[in-house]
């Protein structure tokens, strides 16, 4: 549902790659799309596992939909909780080929840009929220250097231009997708972790201030 009268929230997710015929990223997002009721309009749009297409596709999302939150989110088949991503790194090192064909080793996403970028999303927050569902949830330190990072670095250089919240979620894989003996999560807890991480973004303010000790 959409509130016609508040900001906008736009959630990207990816296409299939890798010979899979769906995407619990893309799953998770129209799921939480088709559940919303508020307070925020809410669009989504799917990206191409395609390098050279993130970036001009993400642009022409956020020129469309104006939004106050962005929430970018991929799947990392093999981990076993939600994982809003600390920052993106300025490298493209594909262990696979796009669904391009292209396969980029230790290239730089803007060879003019910044080597990083931070999260605009209070992640702790988030992982906080998502964990009081008894969901698993994590801060992770690497988007990896496929095209989620991809979009995540890109995602945060719009940011930076264009006023809005931003960030990126990983999100694992849901019963029944990849190779057998995998973590998986139930997209239903995929979708409540998810609707915890835009309400949080909507929030906006501070993150939670770490009181030492190891993070897990």
């Amino acid at each position: 549902m959409a509130d016609a009268t508040g900001p906008t929230v736009l959630l990207t997710a990816f296409e299939p790659f890798g010979g899979a015929t769906t995407n619990p990223s893309w799953d998770a997002v129209t799921a939480l799309a088709d559940r919303w009721d508020g307070p925020a309009r809410m669009r989504v749009e799917q990206l191409p596992v395609v390098f050279a297409e993130v970036r001009q596709r993400l642009v022409a999302a956020i020129l469309e939909h104006r939004p106050t939150v962005v929430v970018a989110t991929g799947l990392a088949e093999g981990r076993s909780a939600v994982t809003p991503e600390r920052v993106a790194i300025n490298v493209q090192d594909a262990r696979i080929p796009d669904n391009a064909g292209a396969r980029p080793v230790d290239e730089p996403i803007d060879p003019n840009g910044a080597t990083a970028w931070f999260s605009g999303l209070p992640i702790k927050r988030i992982v906080a929220g998502i964990r009081a569902l008894d969901v698993p949830a994590a801060v992770s330190n690497t988007a990896g250097t496929f095209t989620c990072n991809q979009a995540f670095y890109e995602l945060m250089s719009l940011a930076d231009r264009h006023d809005f919240r931003g960030g990126f979620v990983h999100v694992p894989a849901t019963p029944g997708f990849g190779a057998p003996g995998l973590p998986t999560l139930p997209l239903d807890d995929v979708v409540r972790a998810l609707d915890v991480v835009v309400r949080e973004a909507l929030r906006g303010g501070p993150d939670l201030v770490e009181q030492g000790g190891a993070e897990h």
